[in-house]
């Protein structure tokens, strides 16, 4: 890996791609950083320091997404999750709308259209989480209600209070924009995908902090212990990350006009992670909901329910929790893989090409047969998922320590961040073997 950044860096256009990628990851660190109008950076501050710097429940997600910009109220504060769900909505929308089906299959300018509804949709999610979130931080339910004295918007400023509130909502969707805008220039012109990329940074960014936490909470022995433990981790899963079972595919030679197609070998790559994040992303956000619920009765006297689901359901070191979360994401993975691959478009777009695989017949015993493969590769990897996602549970269980529920070493940050390594990897080391191709007769 670190050959391929050398030789890229020695290549002037790749270099050029390489220093533009990393400006663009420069201006997002530093709106993820830029207060926004309105909020009291000193106060938002204190209240980081009265929570331990970490939210509850589905925030630690959000605000790990957002290298830290959300719970600081930051200009970028919404970071990249706008998109993501945009995404997200309207590739689920596709099975269901005709009209987006159909813009997927024409090719360039249909998904350039479905980019573009992308967009709009982007916008207007940033304008709903950017006024929840607001009102959060606003009732105080944002910082666990434990800032009453510390006002993160204050109300004695001579300014109305909907218009405080109201720049403080457009200033976040407009970097909800910015954002979007950053990465999708990291795409034209930079290297790796955008998204992918300012993710990657977003988690990268909280890394120092919460290692320096572990040290100066444990020790150094627990430090280097944890810094073992995540190697190996790593390595777990980039190993996983890259296998694939391989569906042979052989297609029949045809005769058009003068000239003789086909008769070529391929495959077909089926990964164990056919699925992605997407099942993380899902399980961790349904899990929120009982916390949500009992925002809306009395914390100070709760009930038998309302203490049960406190301590066995939203604790997320507690074995009830663990294994809700373990079981929603087996089954989410299985749910979003049969949303995203049809078998049966596959074998009838192979079938209209002269593709077959060797030894099934072409059409329905060939959707069957890749159903068949597909079913059985989803369960290892629903269950690798699934022990990838827990492991921070376990860790801060181990610690002992709630401080590290925002641990960014294992489940949803280490899937994201071995994955959009290893994509900028390979896209790196293909232009590599572009510009350094050699001929024949050389």
């Amino acid at each position: 890996m670190l050959s391929a950044f050398l030789s890229a860096f020695r290549t002037p256009d790749l270099r050029k791609k390489l220093l533009f990628t990393v400006g663009i990851i420069a201006i997002y660190r530093l709106g993820a950083t830029l207060p926004s109008p309105g909020v009291s950076y000193g106060n938002v501050q204190k209240c980081l320091d009265a929570i331990q710097g970490g939210g509850t429940g589905v925030l630690n997600l959000l605000d790990l997404f957002s290298g830290g910009a959300l719970l600081q109220l930051s200009v970028f504060a919404l970071g990249i999750m706008p998109y993501i769900t945009a995404s997200i909505i309207l590739q689920l929308l596709t099975v269901v709308i005709p009209r987006l089906e159909q813009l997927r299959k024409e090719g360039q300018a249909g998904q350039a259209k479905i980019t573009q509804y992308t967009r709009y949709l982007t916008l207007g999610l940033g304008v709903l989480q950017s006024s929840a979130f607001v009102a959060l931080a606003r009732s105080g339910q944002l910082f666990q209600n434990r800032c009453d004295q510390w006002p993160i918007v204050p109300r004695d400023t001579g300014i109305p209070d909907w218009l405080t509130l109201g720049i403080l909502v457009m200033t976040m969707t407009a970097g909800t924009g910015v954002v979007m805008w950053l990465g999708e220039l990291i795409t034209d012109r930079g290297v790796g995908n955008g998204m992918s990329v300012l993710i990657f940074t977003s988690i990268a960014a909280r890394l120092p902090s919460e290692g320096w936490k572990i040290k100066t909470t444990k020790g150094w022995g627990w430090f280097f212990l944890v810094i073992v433990l995540v190697l190996l981790v790593i390595t777990a899963v980039t190993f996983i990350e890259q296998a694939q079972r391989r569906i042979p595919v052989q297609y029949a030679k045809r005769m058009i006009g003068r000239r003789m197609y086909g008769g070529t070998s391929t495959y077909i790559p089926l990964k164990v992670n056919q699925a992605g994040v997407i099942p993380v992303i899902f399980a961790s956000s349904l899990l929120y909901l009982p916390q949500l619920a009992l925002q809306f009765f009395d914390q100070t006297n709760p009930g038998k329910t309302q203490a049960w689901i406190q301590n066995h359901i939203v604790n997320a070191s507690a074995p009830e929790h663990i294994a809700i979360y373990f079981l929603l994401i087996i089954f989410f993975t299985y749910f979003y893989v049969s949303i995203t691959f049809n078998p049966t478009e596959v074998a009838d777009n192979m079938k209209k090409y002269g593709g077959f695989v060797p030894g099934i017949r072409p059409g329905k015993p060939t959707a069957e047969y890749l159903d068949f493969i597909l079913s059985r590769i989803t369960l290892p990897g629903a269950l690798y998922l699934g022990i990838i996602a827990i492991l921070p549970n376990f860790f801060f269980i181990w610690l002992d320590n709630q401080q590290f529920q925002n641990f960014p070493f294992g489940g949803t940050a280490v899937l994201i961040m071995v994955g959009v390594g290893l994509e900028t990897v390979k896209q790196i080391e293909s232009q590599l073997m572009q510009r350094n191709y050699e001929g024949f007769l050389r």
